[in-house]
């Protein structure tokens, strides 16, 4: 028995991530802003390694899982900016989107902070 083929039809409002409250776009978002965060979190520890040895081998993996974090942040701001746009959401989706609009620049200025760091060496 075959269930997929070119005789099978989709239903008109299909998504491939369901999510009972909010909009189209809000499976997106939440699965976006969850990786985002869990990224984010493992972009803090490489950043804490980074700045108890302070040597020029620990910065490329801060700077890269902290590239990565604010990448997939800006994806989940994407998705947001879409939930804004369409309207439909309730006050804990609201609040959702502010802290990852507002996270998005405070990580871009991690970023900058990570690599202007790396010009100075600390004085032990």
């Amino acid at each position: 028995m075959h269930y997929a083929g070119p005789e099978l039809k989709l239903p008109a409002h299909f998504s491939p991530l369901f999510f009972p409250m909010g909009n189209a776009s809000t499976g997106f978002f939440v699965t976006f802003a969850l990786l985002a965060g869990v990224v984010g979190a493992a972009s803090a520890i490489s950043g804490i390694n980074h700045i108890q040895s302070w040597t020029a081998e620990s910065l490329p993996s801060a700077a890269s899982v902290a590239t990565m974090a604010w990448t997939l942040t800006l994806l989940a701001m994407g998705f947001a900016w879409k939930e804004i746009e369409l309207r439909i959401r309730n006050a804990r989706l609201k609040t959702m989107e502010a802290f990852i609009i507002i996270l998005s620049a405070t990580q871009l200025f991690y970023i900058v902070a990570i690599h202007s760091a790396a010009a100075y060496r600390r004085k032990t």
